[in-house]
């Protein structure tokens, strides 16, 4: 507004001119203080109340600060250290490792003993020591030999048949496939680094090839996925999410952005279906008819697809309602600090009941007598506070209290039943690898790649969660799929193949006396 025209403006104009100014100052303000906490704090939501150190300088100070005055010392009360027992196996060094790990043997001669005869010597004892060595990726050529023959009285060549390969027309072993997808999905190296080690070792092979492989092995494990798929949407408590991705060319230069729609079922087994935007149809096409509770944030698509449905219960993250009050935390510290203690008395609730194995009634019993307290005082009291105090419709405690307040009826869905989670945590721990693998291999050039790359981390995944080895369950599955019956692909999920396989899989021929 021009000078002349605030000359001529009235009271009421001048009020809605300053409260807007202010406004607009709260907001800059408030982007000032995330990006401190992006560059400056600590990636942790965990609260931890610290004593300001004066010799510590602030954002902004350029000047040298002064000495930190010597702190006071106190005495501690002496204690007694338990001694260290000998190991069994006679490993001095610390180094722990179990029996699949290969062990070199050493020995080292005495220069002392060099001209005198065996037979005058008598071994009392030996040290042992134990160092932890790296050789380079080792690979293997695996050179097949099969005799053909010509009987002497028939007259007729035989030769035995070649050895089944998980891929037709290809050189690649099962062990070799098992172990690029490993490397690749839980360990994150991109295949052209995965090239680059294979032609240090003195291996050449195009990229291509690896490409194909990998494509070629993922598609074989679909029927699979498509299983564990089955076998999620069958749970009675589902959490979701969604996660960003690079897929698909949008121009020269330019990558599409998709989302992968993560799925957690009550069995520990997680699915990463993959869609081309973050549309709330996604939901409807990924859950399908699916009957049961869905713990989510609070996005708008899940409660849109829940309200379609009478027998879907929409329930509520209480670590997301909880970041929006840390958010907060710089604009109204007293305010947080007492929203945040409600919150984290819920939190000890939780704890507690895990620590005491509560599960069923014996937890439910729990959550009713106690953390149901909890949030109605926290309902209560933002309610109060709301309505007592002059706050501005954008400050960040007022949007933390009113998207709490909002969503109350879903925040309070895991008091009544025991097997709902209070906060997603748990699927967004399980998500981790989707975020890390994109620092690795930034993106997916195409859609059809991005879906293999979820359905390959989803059995992968799923694995881990499930305590089997990863690269065991994909090389006894690569050579069982062609044989196992399709009605019963789904014991061949990693959740099912723990009960039916595990105890003897299927071996690749470099490793079959080791089974």
């Amino acid at each position: 507004m021009a000078p002349e025209d605030l000359e001529r403006a009235s009271r009421d104009e001048l009020i809605d001119l300053v409260l807007a100014a202010n406004t607009r100052l709260d907001e800059v303000e408030g982007q000032l203080r995330w990006f401190k906490k992006q560059l400056f704090g600590a990636k942790s939501e965990r609260r931890i109340d610290l004593v300001p150190d004066p010799s510590q300088l602030h954002l902004g100070e350029g000047h040298a600060a002064k000495a930190a005055p010597e702190r006071p010392s106190r005495v501690v009360r002496a204690h007694t250290r338990r001694q260290r027992t000998p190991r069994e196996d006679g490993n001095e060094s610390g180094l722990r490792f179990d029996d699949s790990v290969p062990v070199t043997r050493i020995v080292i001669p005495n220069p002392e003993l060099e001209g005198i005869a065996d037979d005058e010597l008598i071994e009392i004892d030996e040290r042992v020591t134990h160092q932890l060595a790296q050789q380079p990726a080792s690979y293997v050529v695996i050179e097949t030999v099969r005799h053909v023959v010509k009987r002497r009285d028939t007259g007729e060549i035989t030769c035995p048949p070649a050895p089944p390969m998980v891929l037709e027309k290809s050189y690649a072993d099962v062990s070799l496939l098992a172990g690029m997808l490993v490397d690749k999905f839980r360990y994150h190296l991109p295949l052209y680094r995965q090239h680059q080690r294979m032609k240090a070792a003195g291996i050449t092979v195009s990229r291509a090839s690896l490409t194909n492989w990998v494509h070629r092995t993922a598609q074989l494990l679909e029927p699979i996925y498509q299983a564990q798929v089955a076998s999620v949407r069958g749970s009675t408590v589902l959490a979701m999410d969604e996660t960003p991705i690079r897929a698909g060319r949008k121009a020269k230069g330019k990558m599409r952005t998709a989302y992968f729609w993560p799925i957690y079922g009550d069995r520990d087994e997680v699915i990463f279906p993959y869609a081309s935007s973050r549309a709330h149809l996604h939901v409807e096409a990924f859950l399908g008819e699916f009957e049961g509770t869905l713990l989510t944030d609070g996005y708008g698509a899940y409660p849109a697809y829940a309200e379609q449905r009478a027998k879907v219960e929409h329930a509520l993250c209480w670590a997301h309602t909880r970041r929006g009050f840390v958010k907060a935390e710089d604009v109204e510290p007293d305010r947080v600090a007492r929203a945040l203690d409600f919150i984290g008395q819920l939190y000890e609730i939780e704890s507690e009941i895990r620590e005491k194995e509560r599960v069923g009634e014996a937890k439910l019993q729990v959550r009713g007598d106690r953390s149901r307290q909890v949030v109605a005082e926290l309902f209560e009291w933002l309610k109060e506070d709301l309505a007592q105090s002059v706050l501005l419709p954008r400050n960040p405690f007022t949007v933390a209290a009113n998207y709490a307040l909002e969503r109350r009826r879903g925040l309070e869905v895991f008091l009544a039943d025991p097997d709902v989670p209070i906060d997603t945590n748990h699927l967004e721990r399980t998500l981790r690898p989707i975020p890390m693998g994109r620092k690795s291999w930034l993106f997916c050039w195409t859609e059809l790649g991005a879906e293999r790359v979820g359905q390959v981390q989803s059995l992968i995944t799923t694995c881990v969660l499930q305590g089997v080895d990863p690269y065991t369950y994909l090389v006894d599955v690569l050579q069982r799929i062609a044989t196992h019956p399709s009605a019963r692909v789904a014991e061949l999920t990693p959740r099912l193949w723990k009960e039916h396989f595990a105890d003897e899989p299927m071996r690749s021929v470099l490793h079959a006396d080791s089974g």
